[in-house]
């Protein structure tokens, strides 16, 4: 078992307007804010102790993780000023240290992985004794320049380059933000520059871990799910409702003359008007409305999101 630390004081710019009143972390996936869904996944890759690093103002998704993870296992960290990955983890490090473990997870609040890519990363680290495994995921060009690449000879990874042009890219390996880390790298933060944006990266930590002679390596992952505009949270939203092609989850007195086409699920709160019709593929939240006729499918619905009688909506977001 081990420690994890989820990082989730970024609000989502690029979410605008879904974030106006939520952060990033806060955003429904089927269910559960994306936020508990990271955490579920860390704790299915071994992870039993938390540190989530919020802003200070996020009282709601304070709120929610303390009842819905248990106050006995998570911990909390502030980051006030929005400054980047490293200064967002250096924000933790008296925490960790506090922990006393030597190994720790490393996560973003917005990418979900493969069912086993945690509990693979750990194990890399631990098999071959390694200071740091990286998730490595194949890039296309266009995508090189939002992300750290790195250079590899063989197994390890020599050296990082945060978000290059493709032409200057090393290679079309990119670093999604989960990692398997020994607290060595931590040694490094401190030294991290601030970047030409204004931010300081934590790649930049890893480089001079590298530099050191800290042992690198990685492990590729297929496919990643992210959360950077609305058509990813239709995304998310959309994988997680294909795993269970039947769900049909509606709230008690569903009207009769409303059809629900599998998979769909309807949270308790939602106003239905007669004889709409609800999927595949949808998920609505309390709070939303759908009017009269309406049909709605392939789309998420967030609170307070209205669909006026007799329209259509497919294949987007509503919120």
């Amino acid at each position: 078992m081990m420690l994890a630390v989820v990082l989730a004081a970024g609000r989502g710019k690029r979410l605008h307007p879904l974030t106006d009143r939520r952060s990033k972390g806060m955003l429904p996936v089927v269910g559960k804010p994306m936020i508990e869904r990271v955490l579920d996944m860390a704790a299915q890759g071994g992870a039993d102790r938390f540190v989530v690093v919020v802003h200070p103002e996020d009282g709601a998704l304070m709120e929610h993780l303390g009842r819905c993870s248990g106050e006995d296992r998570l911990r909390w960290a502030y980051q006030a000023r929005r400054w980047g990955m490293a200064h967002a983890l250096e924000c933790a490090v008296p925490l960790i240290r506090e922990d006393g473990g030597a190994e720790f997870l490393l996560a973003s609040c917005d990418n979900l992985y493969p069912d086993g890519h945690v509990a693979a990363l750990v194990h890399g680290r631990r098999e071959a004794d390694l200071d740091a495994t990286l998730t490595l995921l194949r890039v296309r060009p266009e995508q090189i320049p939002t992300l750290a690449v790195v250079a590899l000879q063989g197994d390890r990874v020599t050296d990082l380059v945060e978000k290059p042009r493709p032409e200057e890219a090393p290679s079309d390996w990119g670093v999604p933000a989960l990692y398997a880390l020994s607290t060595r790298v931590l040694d490094y933060l401190p030294q991290v520059p601030v970047s030409v944006r204004g931010e300081r990266d934590f790649p930049d930590a890893l480089r001079l871990l590298i530099a050191a002679g800290g042992r690198v390596g990685g492990v590729p992952v297929p496919w990643r799910l992210t959360l950077t505009n609305p058509a990813d949270l239709l995304a998310l939203n959309r994988h997680i409702l294909r795993r269970d092609p039947t769900r049909v989850t509606v709230p008690v007195g569903l009207p009769a003359d409303v059809e629900v086409l599998p998979p769909v699920d309807i949270e308790a709160g939602v106003s239905l008007g007669s004889g709409c019709r609800i999927g595949p593929e949808v998920y609505l939240e309390a709070g939303a409305g759908i009017g009269a006729g309406a049909v709605v499918r392939r789309a998420v619905v967030l609170q307070d999101g209205r669909v006026p009688a007799g329209t259509v909506v497919a294949d987007g977001v509503v919120g």
